[in-house]
C-alpha cells in the first residue's frame, strides 16, 4: 500500500507541476489578443514564452505517462469517459504549437490573424477544459463497475464543472500576467501590471466560491475533517494567493510569479488530498471508484518506475531551472531580431 500511496502523491505532484509551468504560457496566450495591440507587442508576448512552452508540456506527457503506467485502469476509464474534452485539449495544443511556428513565416495580415486566433484558442480552451475535467473528477464521474461512462460531454458542463473551468482560467491568467510583468518592458509591462491587479480582484471571490461549492458538490472535505492537518493546504494556498498581490504591489515580480505558482499547486493538492485514495471516483457507484489500491500496476512495475523517476525527474528539474534562469531577462528588440525568434 505504501508504493501505491507514493505513486498517488507523485501522480498529483506531476499534474501540479504541469499546471504551474504550462499554466503561465496558457495565461499569456489567453491575454494575447487583449494586451498585444501591435505586432511588436504580440511578438514580445510570444517570445516571452517561446524558449519554454514546449519544455513545459513535457510535464503533461509525464503526468499522462504515469497515469498509463502506474494506474492503467484509471487511464483507460478516464480517457474513454473524458474522450471529447481531452481530444479538444490535444488538438488545441497541437494547433497552438503550429501557430507559434507558422505565424511569422509570411508577412500578411490575414495570415497572422489566423494564427493569432489559434494561439488564443489553443491557450484558452485547454485552461478551461482542464478545469472542467478536474472539477468533474472532484465530484465524481458517472461510470459503472465495468468502466462504462453513462453520460455525455454536455453533462460535464454542469455548474460546478464550469466553475472549476473559470477558476483554472483565472489562475492561469494571473500566472501569465505575472510572467509578462517579468518578461516585458515599457507600456506593455504597465498594461500587464494593471491587468494582473484586476485579475486578482476577480480570482479571489471565484476561489472562495469554489471552496464553498466544493463542500456541497463534492465529498472532498471528508478527508479534511478526518485529518484536520490537511487544512494547512488551504491555508498555504490562501496565503500564496494574497502574497501574489502583495508582491505585485511591491513590484517584486519574480516573487509574485512564484506565489501564483504555489497558488496553483495548492489548488491542485486541495483536490488531490480530498480525493485520496481515489483517483477517478464514480458518482454512480462508490464501489466502482478507481483508487490507488484497486487500479495500480503490479508492485514490481511501481518499484521500477520509482527508480526511473528518482533518476530522471531531478535531471529534468535541473535542466528546466537552468532554462528559466537563462531566459529570465525581459525580451528586447535584439531578441526579436534574432533568426530563431518567433
Amino acid at each position: 500500500m505504501l508504493l501505491q500511496s507514493i505513486w498517488f502523491f507523485l501522480w498529483g505532484l506531476l499534474w501540479a507541476v504541469f499546471f504551474m509551468t504550462d499554466g503561465f504560457d496558457f495565461g499569456v496566450g489567453t491575454l494575447y489578443p487583449f494586451l498585444g495591440k501591435s505586432d511588436r507587442d504580440k511578438r514580445v508576448m510570444i517570445n516571452s514564452i517561446g524558449p519554454l512552452w514546449d519544455g513545459n508540456e513535457v510535464w503533461l506527457l509525464t503526468a499522462g505517462g504515469v497515469t498509463f503506467a502506474a494506474f492503467p485502469k484509471v487511464y483507460a476509464t478516464m480517457f474513454s469517459s473524458l474522450y471529447t474534452p481531452l481530444m479538444l485539449i490535444l488538438f488545441s495544443l497541437i494547433f497552438r504549437g503550429v501557430a507559434f511556428e507558422f505565424r511569422g513565416k509570411i508577412e500578411n495580415a490575414a495570415w497572422k490573424k489566423l494564427w493569432d486566433t489559434f494561439i488564443f484558442l489553443g491557450s484558452f480552451l485547454p485552461a478551461l477544459l482542464f478545469g472542467v475535467a478536474f472539477a468533474n473528477i472532484f465530484q465524481g464521474i458517472p461510470f459503472d463497475g465495468d468502466g462504462l461512462y453513462h453520460g455525455n460531454t454536455l453533462k460535464l458542463l454542469n455548474p460546478y464543472g464550469l466553475l472549476g473551468g473559470i477558476l483554472f482560467v483565472l489562475l492561469f491568467l494571473q500566472h501569465g500576467a505575472n510572467w509578462l510583468n517579468i518578461k516585458t518592458t515599457g507600456e506593455l509591462r504597465q498594461k500587464s501590471i494593471a491587468v494582473s491587479r484586476k485579475i486578482w480582484l476577480v480570482l479571489v471571490p471565484v476561489a472562495v466560491i469554489f471552496l464553498i461549492a466544493s463542500y456541497f458538490a463534492t465529498d472532498l472535505y471528508a478527508n479534511y475533517f478526518k485529518t484536520p492537518v490537511l487544512f494547512l493546504i488551504i491555508l498555504v494556498t490562501v496565503i500564496a494567493l494574497f502574497a501574489t498581490r502583495f508582491f505585485i504591489a511591491k513590484q517584486s515580480f519574480f516573487k509574485a510569479w512564484f506565489a501564483s505558482a504555489l497558488t496553483i499547486a495548492g489548488a491542485i493538492f486541495f483536490g488531490i488530498a480530498g480525493l485520496f485514495p481515489r483517483l477517478f471516483p464514480s458518482s454512480m457507484d462508490k464501489e466502482a471508484s478507481l483508487t490507488a489500491f484497486n487500479a495500480s500496476s503490479s508492485p514490481l512495475t511501481l518499484k521500477i518506475m520509482l527508480g526511473v523517476v528518482l533518476v530522471v525527474i531531478p535531471i529534468v528539474i535541473i535542466y528546466q531551472a537552468w532554462a528559466y534562469n537563462f531566459f529570465k531577462d525581459p525580451v528586447t528588440q535584439e531578441d526579436l531580431d534574432m533568426d530563431e525568434a518567433y
